[in-house]
């Protein structure tokens, strides 16, 4: 058995030994979670298509069927399906996709389950580059015909994935909407056309080895091994939106220099309209912090800012381009991280606009203690943190529904949502009962950019009058898959968001 698992480097020169010897070569590649009668009886066939049989399998960082899954790592999943007589060789990928596996085996035959003959059900679009690829290394595409499972389904209804709180609030989601009903609503949300308002910030990541403490003074030494930057504030939250509606804006400032101008555009989406503004004696935000290599924990923040409010003529430069852009669009993100790009006298502005608002306003290491969210009113949609609330409410302690009811009244909000990190987040609305949606999130790499998503998804949802528990279950699918990468270096995607909600209601 453990002479079929193979890597890559391994199997080229065995493939390529068999197809000299005139072997005709069958590849068949998925996930694989759960291996049951269906997977057996889907190798039995593919295996009479030619006369070697090579699956390869998604690895565990590449899986993308929602919380807890895959059920098994890599390695379990290897050694199932090296126990099976009819497959020869088995091998883990190492892309997220299988086109470049498939150009590697060349095999004669690529082979799918029945299941994956409809193209129209295939969210991600994968199969068509699949079949694509498999004709241009001279391959054909062969489906098998036996009995279909699912292993997302037998988890959801065997498994123990997910706590018994967010299970219960699964399958009431699953009772009341079906995955295609789901689907279009969210495409009528692509007709969309929102502004985002909020600071520039550049998210800098340098990692770091520890080298110990210093010889001389009780500091503690780091060795700089790579940096990354990536865009975060309000430029995170439009990409978050840019694969979900087809026309966003963000109304923003940079540095007086226009410092990091040329970045962004070169990593902004194109369906991004970019309004970026200058403040004066100030730099472009950047927010360095400083990781440890190997576990990815954060050691020390270090930000590049000015958080001076804007000064009489630039707050007029802002209302200005506010009041031309505002006309354009349906509805209004606001994400106000308190740095003093939006002034009591904008926000008061902003609220009397007539228009959806949508709104975080941050608390963090450089504003707490003067954030201010009551400088807003009459605003449609609130989205805090625990945190966030109780310092408002300068209580630590209490109810947190309590408490938000009162921030409800106290700016006039329509709704509320509380994020409680691994907790969930609930959603307040009118004197309705609150809806409470326990966390997804499993396994967290970056805490980073988790509300910009829920803030991202949560605010076209409710505007385009989705139902409020399923805009909170899309919106917490969308927080979750974002803590998956660090910081702000992937937006929330729309096909593996669809791909996530698919498998969770099988």
């Amino acid at each position: 058995m453990k002479g079929k698992i193979k890597n890559l480097e391994e199997l080229t020169p065995i493939i390529a030994n068999l197809k000299s010897t005139g072997k005709k070569i069958v590849h068949c590649h998925g996930v694989f979670d759960l291996l049951h009668i269906g997977h057996i009886k889907h190798f039995e066939e593919a295996k009479t298509f030619g006369e070697v049989l090579v699956v390869s399998i998604t690895p565990d960082e590449f899986v993308n069927k929602g919380p807890g899954r895959p059920a098994f790592t890599t390695s379990l999943r290897l050694e199932s399906i090296a126990a099976l007589e009819s497959v020869d060789y088995v091998f883990a990928n190492k892309w997220p996709t299988a086109e470049k596996a498939i150009k590697i085996i060349q095999a004669d035959v690529y082979c799918k389950g029945p299941d994956y003959k409809d193209h129209s059900d295939d969210i991600t679009g994968k199969i068509k580059d699949e079949e694509e690829t498999v004709k241009l290394v001279g391959g054909k595409v062969l489906y098998t015909d036996d009995i279909t499972f699912s292993s997302s389904s037998l988890l959801n209804k065997y498994g123990v994935l997910h706590s018994r709180e967010l299970e219960s609030f699964i399958r009431g989601i699953a009772n009341k909407y079906s995955f295609e009903s789901i689907k279009l609503k969210l495409e009528e949300i692509k007709k969309l056309k929102v502004l985002v308002i909020g600071e520039t910030i550049i998210d800098q990541y340098v990692f770091c080895e520890a080298l110990g403490k210093s010889g001389k003074e009780p500091v503690l030494v780091l060795r700089d091994l790579e940096t990354q930057e990536y865009l975060g504030g309000a430029l995170a939250i439009g990409r978050h939106l840019s694969e979900f509606c087809s026309d966003v804006s963000v109304l923003s400032y940079l540095g007086e220099d226009h410092e990091y101008k040329s970045f962004i555009e070169e990593n902004i989406e194109e369906n991004i309209q970019l309004n970026l503004l200058g403040k004066s004696n100030s730099p472009t935000i950047v927010k360095r912090r400083f990781v440890d290599s190997i576990d990815r924990k954060k050691v020390l923040g270090v930000y590049s800012i000015n958080d001076n409010a804007l000064s009489k003529s630039e707050e007029s430069q802002f209302i200005e381009s506010f009041d031309k852009l505002s006309k354009e669009h349906d509805l209004i993100i606001i994400s106000d991280y308190g740095h003093g790009i939006i002034t009591p006298k904008i926000a008061n502005y902003i609220s009397e606009s007539n228009k959806f608002i949508s709104l975080n306003a941050q608390v963090n290491a450089a504003n707490i203690g003067t954030h201010n969210i009551r400088k807003y009113h009459d605003i449609d949609c609130l989205i805090v943190n625990a945190g966030e609330l109780q310092h408002e409410m300068r209580q630590r302690e209490g109810d947190l529904e309590k408490l938000a009811i009162e921030l409800k009244k106290a700016i006039n909000a329509n709704y509320i949502s509380v994020t409680r990190g691994r907790e969930g987040a609930f959603l307040l609305n009118g004197n309705k009962l609150p809806v409470n949606c326990p966390g997804f999130a499993i396994e967290v790499v970056d805490k980073i950019g988790s509300g910009d998503a829920l803030l991202a998804l949560l605010s076209v949802c409710l505007y385009s009058k989705i139902e409020d528990d399923l805009s909170l279950f899309i919106a917490s699918i969308a927080a979750a898959q974002s803590v998956e990468s660090i910081g702000n270096s992937e937006p929330v995607s729309k096909a593996k968001l669809l791909k996530t909600i698919s498998h969770l209601l099988k």
